[in-house]
């Protein structure tokens, strides 16, 4: 008898050592679906590539014990061809989706994996959306199955308007900003915080361009000038912010810029030594911070010849595997559940995926470009100049609002 109680004891004892690490030496697939081709090619060949080094950091260390691995899909910035990715990655059996590029393409993914999960009860499809912005996939359009690890649209212009209601040498303000849902909002929140932090600033031109494909901003920067505006806030990325600012510099203006992606593929090039002191970034992070991201960007630059600059991967990865280690499994519905609230120690202090909107709630930081020094040392395409911090703000000072009404299975 005393041996067969002993043998129960030890079967069951089995069982939850096998339970707690049953996720342990998996191998969870995860597809990249954003542009590797066309204007914003060398942006997204840029985060392709920090997706797989950073696949290869987590699987070599996270608390879930799981291998990470990148299948990579060229959707051309078009919402049709990232549905067809989305379709093949689901033909190789993949359950994890990121993409970033584009919120356009980003809507048309959400609407995808709600349909998909809810016709597939046992094959659901988490997105973990790195990159895109537009404040709606938190707020009307939230879905259980969308977790978003970038500051949303609202959040960095809530950070950016706080540093500039104190800049009293901005007083006309040019809105820019690419003709989709993120520069639409960009142009919205700019407009409804600046009038209730700063009544006395007046908006003297706004325009919307086509996304990803005007080549000569010229045109832009006269009207600009005309206008005579001291300042310009633009959500541009990509192309769209290296050619803006090239044609800043080669027509002579000589105002402010207010920018979310200055550090991005190709503009710290196009703005050389032309914009010190003139030109802000608002983002999560920067080059200077040292740490983890300190030595991850300088292994980053020695093995790719390469600037990293997108760290809602590494915090997508952080969060993921805390989650999967939570959830003691690797299916996207008891990673979902675990996700939810989940707090994490990240690069840039502790981040929450907060629960009532899958919004990450996390500092932001304001820098300026300048020269690079003993202080500031980075410099992005070896320009000579740097991003340097100016201002942190801590995750309630950006925090924004949700009117996310989350419908969760079951």
């Amino acid at each position: 008898m005393s041996f067969a109680l002993k043998s129960v004891a030890i079967a069951a004892l089995s069982l939850t050592l096998l339970s707690a690490h049953a996720q342990k030496g998996e191998t969870v697939k995860i597809a990249l679906i954003d542009p590797q081709t066309g204007l914003m090619g060398p942006v997204g060949m840029n985060q392709l590539r920090s997706w797989q080094y950073f696949a290869e950091k987590f699987s070599a260390s996270n608390p879930a014990g799981v291998k990470f691995e990148m299948v990579a899909f060229d959707n051309k910035l078009s919402p049709a061809e990232s549905l067809n990715a989305f379709k093949a990655a689901l033909d190789q059996g993949v359950r994890y989706i990121t993409q970033g590029n584009g919120s356009s393409v980003a809507g048309a993914l959400i609407d995808a994996v709600n349909k998909h999960n809810e016709r597939n009860p046992g094959k659901e499809v988490i997105f973990l959306n790195y990159a895109a912005v537009d404040p709606d996939f938190t707020n009307s359009k939230c879905s259980y199955w969308h977790f978003r690890f970038d500051a949303d649209t609202s959040m960095k212009m809530e950070a950016m308007t706080t540093f500039m209601k104190d800049q009293k040498d901005v007083k006309n303000v040019y809105l820019l900003n690419q003709n989709y849902s993120h520069g639409q909002q960009v142009a919205k929140f700019a407009k409804e915080n600046l009038a209730r932090k700063r009544p006395d600033v007046k908006i003297v031109g706004e325009d919307l361009h086509p996304l990803a494909q005007v080549r000569d901003f010229a045109p832009y920067i006269a009207k600009i000038k005309a206008s005579g505006a001291d300042t310009v806030i633009t959500g541009n990325w990509g192309s769209d912010l290296a050619l803006l600012i090239k044609a800043a510099n080669e027509g002579g203006y000589t105002g402010k810029f207010y920018t979310y992606y200055t550090g991005v593929t190709g503009t710290p090039t196009a703005l050389g030594t032309g914009g010190e002191g003139r030109v802000y970034q608002v983002a999560y992070q920067h080059y200077n911070m040292g740490g983890d991201m300190g030595k991850w960007g300088d292994d980053f630059k020695a093995r790719y010849k390469d600037d990293m600059y997108t760290g809602a991967i590494p915090t997508a990865f952080n969060v993921l595997g805390a989650a999967m280690a939570k959830a003691k499994s690797t299916d996207p519905v008891k990673v979902a559940a675990a996700m939810e609230g989940i707090k994490v120690n990240n690069f840039n202090g502790e981040v929450e995926m907060r629960k009532l909107d899958h919004q990450l709630q996390q500092p932001l930081y304001l820098t300026v470009w300048q020269k690079a020094d003993k202080k500031y040392p980075y410099s992005p395409e070896n320009t000579g100049m740097t991003l340097a911090p100016v201002k942190e703000y801590p995750s309630y000072v950006s925090s924004t609002p949700t009117s996310c009404q989350m419908k969760r299975p079951g």
